[in-house]
């Protein structure tokens, strides 16, 4: 009789998780918004309940990856700083230190493969909404849902590469006149 095979950091596997709770959570939302739109759109048939519903565990999706999942699970946080005087707006972005944070590489898999592969969902859902042309109203809440998932997806990425940018800057190059120069090209790169 065959042993099952050990499981491993980087398995999907949420019971290897470092925050199980935050993983869950954050899955539920993300499945959770799907799942009800999804109903809603062939079964259900009430528009307006299934937009409710939907757009509230979208909302709480955006709210929990941004602030709480994407710290826990990544270590990476973004947000958006408006200067009020010039009106000017620019994305802030937060990784936590390497050694004071255990990342998991199961974390990292679900993170990651939960974020890029959720608008492409969403996308397909659209294009079913499309195909299917009974009530072109569904396609607001589409709308809704890949602005809000598609501005955590590029916001996370670029916080990544952020976070990999400056980490690199200042391990490799931590003198004073390379250092500076290292910080100018990782700014302009960003700006």
């Amino acid at each position: 009789m065959d042993q099952p095979a050990a499981q491993q950091q980087g398995d999907l596997n949420w019971r290897l998780s470092a925050h199980p709770i935050t993983l869950l959570f954050f899955l539920g939302f993300r499945i959770g918004s799907l799942l009800m739109y999804l109903f809603g759109f062939l079964f259900i048939g009430k528009f307006i309940l299934t937009f409710i519903v939907t757009l509230l565990l979208l909302a709480a999706d955006f709210y929990y990856l941004k602030n709480i999942a994407g710290r826990r699970l990544v270590g990476l946080r973004w947000w958006n700083e408006v200067n009020t005087s010039t009106g000017d707006s620019h994305w802030v972005f937060e990784s936590c230190e390497p050694n004071t944070r255990t990342i998991t590489a199961t974390d990292k898999r679900f993170f990651w493969l939960s974020l890029y592969s959720t608008p492409a969902l969403w996308i397909a859902l659209a294009i079913f909404a499309l195909v299917r042309m009974q009530n072109v109203i569904w396609l607001s809440l589409v709308a809704i849902a890949l602005v809000l998932t598609i501005t955590n997806t590029l916001a996370f990425s670029r916080c990544d590469r952020f976070s990999q940018a400056s980490t690199f800057a200042n391990s490799a190059l931590s003198g004073g006149i390379a250092s500076n120069l290292a910080s100018g090209v990782i700014g302009r790169l960003f700006r």
